[in-house]
């Protein structure tokens, strides 16, 4: 590990939160609430950011953070300069981040390490500390057994009195705000006594040994500029110009604090649940290999599903289950349970490794008698899509949530995908909520979405008796209002079609 010895004094979420206005507030509704806590899904990517930078410039005490992705784009940039602003009133500012996926230009939130009230911090790091694909390459190949290791959570928590956690990265694409990719996605804002136990788990990754303090790494680059709230207006139009986003009111509803003050009036009421953290330990790795006591997170969400008794929904970008959890969908169907899945198409899919993994399973799970989607990249409909049809226009539409409804009465959502990836090699952290108005709304979104202009549904077509012909999958959908069956996987090129077929052959679902 890079200065893994280096000094990192321990620090913890705040003692005492119901000193600082967001505590006092969200405090006082969780004692009426029965000691329960209040939740509300903020499924609009564009909401994601809003709710970011507002949250942000609410914090008095403390702000923390934890995020897989920290892009230094338009949004990246505009969040870390929030962070700046509420360090410089006496926030205290603890960022954390993995360093797996990092490219040039994300640097820009370790250049905040070590400005006053400020400490950035990187999990499970590389030595090589630039951005060639090639030497970053030859690292991991040299050192995978320690890189292939990472820290995939997302959590943002203010004041450890409110909680913004789900599958949302920082950056334009994640905000449903960048025309060359939008990611549906989900976040939940919490409050109340589960707010204390997500600080709790931040805490355990600050202060691991994986966590390597920014100075460490010897990394310095420019600071971002300091942007204050008077110069949004201008700030706004460059975002908007750059994302071909015109007319769109961003420093207005920052300014008149939209959404944020619509939870904080009460206007838009939370939902108050009885809920779960579920996550991975930071060293997930030793937890999983008996060597020292910790939490996994599969099992217990695999323990919520199997208590399903009528139906299970599941959405998720990437779809390679482990055998036993191949097991598990067998047993529930065998028990009459129905199975809708949401996964990615050819078309919308962002890791074709990824969803090369996922053909070996499609036909497995259609025999099971599983209801299988794929999203479209071009969608017919943009109710329940998280964004507006200005920007679905573009055709770049994929997926990021990840979601399991049990049974209509309890729901997941946190930042772990149906994969083995998330299961062995990631840590994850996610909220079982116990609410069947929320699990209802996730299930009208999963409706919404899987509805035939929105998606494909996959189907295994087997020959009549006497037919030569073998079983085939073919994906219906409706375009431009008329039924469509494709008996070949639709595909935006030939070329798209070989690689994912070349890339199917290298059956290295471990790492998918």
């Amino acid at each position: 590990m890079p200065e893994a010895d280096y000094p990192r004094p321990v620090s913890v979420a705040l003692a005492h939160p119901q000193s600082t206005r967001l505590g006092a507030l969200f405090g006082h509704e969780a004692a009426a609430h029965g000691g329960r806590s209040g939740f509300r899904i903020v499924s609009t990517g564009v909401n994601g950011f809003l709710l970011r930078v507002q949250l942000i410039d609410a914090a008095q005490r403390t702000l923390d953070l934890q995020y897989f992705i920290f892009r230094g784009d338009q949004t990246g940039r505009l969040i870390t300069d929030a962070l700046r602003r509420a360090a410089a009133r006496g926030v205290r500012v603890r960022v954390l981040v993995d360093d797996g996926e990092t490219v040039a230009g994300d640097g820009q939130i370790l250049a905040l390490d070590g400005q006053p009230n400020i400490e950035v911090r990187v999990f499970n790091p590389f030595v090589y500390r630039g951005h060639s694909e090639l030497l970053r390459g030859l690292e991991f190949l040299f050192d995978a057994s320690r890189l292939d290791y990472r820290m995939h959570n997302k959590l943002l928590v203010a004041d450890n009195s409110v909680a913004l956690i789900g599958g949302r990265n920082i950056g334009n694409h994640y905000f449903q705000m960048d025309p060359r990719s939008q990611l549906a996605d989900d976040d939940v804002f919490s409050v109340g006594p589960v707010v204390k136990r997500l600080s709790a788990t931040f805490d355990d990754f600050w202060n691991s040994r994986f966590a390597i303090p920014a100075r460490a790494l010897g990394h310095r680059s420019p600071a971002p500029l300091n942007i204050s709230v008077p110069h949004w207006r201008r700030q706004e139009r460059r975002l908007s110009a750059s994302l071909g986003l015109p007319g769109t009111r961003y420093a207005a509803k920052i300014q008149s604090d939209e959404p944020f003050a619509d939870f904080m009036s009460g206007r838009l009421p939370l939902v108050w649940a009885w809920a779960q953290v579920v996550y991975d330990s930071p060293d997930k790795k030793s937890v999983r290999r008996g060597e020292q006591l910790g939490q996994l997170m599969q099992p217990e969400v695999a323990v919520a599903a199997a208590k399903v008794k009528s139906e299970l929904l599941i959405i998720t970008p990437y779809l390679v289950p482990a055998p036993e959890e191949m097991k598990l969908l067998a047993t529930l169907r065998r028990r009459g349970v129905t199975i809708r899945i949401l996964t990615s198409s050819l078309m919308s899919a962002r890791s074709l490794l990824g969803q090369s993994g996922y053909m070996h399973y499609r036909v497995a799970l259609l025999k099971e008698g599983i209801h299988l989607y794929e999203i479209r990249a071009q969608l017919g409909n943009t109710q329940g899509s998280g964004q507006t049809k200005q920007m679905s226009r573009f055709g770049n539409y994929a997926l990021h949530a990840k979601q399991f409804v049990f049974d209509r009465r309890s729901v997941f959502f946190g930042s772990m995908n149906f994969d083995q990836r998330s299961r062995d090699l990631n840590t994850e952290i996610g909220l079982i909520i116990h609410s069947p108005k929320l699990a209802a709304q996730a299930a009208a979104r999963f409706k919404a979405m899987t509805e035939p202009q929105n998606a494909y549904r996959v189907r295994l077509l087997v020959p009549g008796a006497g037919s030569a012909g073998k079983p085939h999958l073919v994906w219906d959908t409706v375009v431009h209002g008329k039924p469509v069956e494709y008996d070949h996987e639709p595909s935006s090129s030939v070329l798209r079609s070989l690689e994912i077929k070349l890339l199917s052959m290298l059956h290295v679902d471990r790492e998918l």
